[in-house]
């Protein structure tokens, strides 16, 4: 892949979709971009300090600067974060970011969606999405780290075929993981 490939700009067309919810939301999907910060900052600013704790994997006061910009400054190789904007209005309803390991085998997912629109099959689609992003990058398989309380997003990984496990060194975290393609 040549540095071309990785601007932004040539990804939309590669890696942008049109998404249909189960609950009929609309999302356009796209790679973020570093124009994407005040968009991103705003979405933010109306999660709870819940969805901002289950995101972040801890207590997180005000997401400003210093949390954004490695959202949306990404590399686009082994780093991308999708993000959902709803067609309705074209406010930023869903992000969905894809970390790869070193060897680009396996790679670790975390979704957050908009406080208003939960329960419309947001969270569900972008994780869909990022799993077929995911395989088609190769990658073996594709994990997700929640915290032990957050019951929905744990069923819904479940549900999608996700296996919850114990994390690794820390007792209230959950690791759940899904294979992609065999060896």
């Amino acid at each position: 892949m040549s540095t071309t490939d990785l601007d932004p700009q040539n990804l939309l067309p590669q890696w942008s979709a049109q998404l249909e919810t189960k609950g009929g939301l609309k999302l356009n999907v796209r790679p973020a971009a570093p124009e994407d910060e005040a968009e991103m900052t705003a979405f933010f600013e109306q999660a709870s300090a819940d969805d901002l704790r289950f995101r972040f994997l801890s207590a997180v006061g005000k997401v400003g600067h210093s949390l954004v910009r490695p959202l949306i400054e990404i590399d686009h190789e082994r780093t991308e974060n999708l993000l959902a904007f709803d067609a309705s209005d074209g406010r930023l309803a869903a992000s969905a970011m894809i970390a790869a390991d070193d060897k680009m085998e396996d790679a670790e997912v975390a979704v957050m969606v908009r406080p208003d629109l939960k329960g419309r099959g947001a969270g569900w689609s972008m994780l869909a999405h990022s799993c077929d992003f995911a395989k088609q990058h190769g990658y073996k398989s594709i994990h997700s780290v929640e915290l032990g309380d957050n019951s929905s997003a744990i069923a819904l990984e479940k549900e999608m075929g996700f296996v919850a496990g114990p994390c690794p060194g820390d007792a209230s975290l959950t690791m759940l993981s899904k294979t992609l393609r065999a060896d």
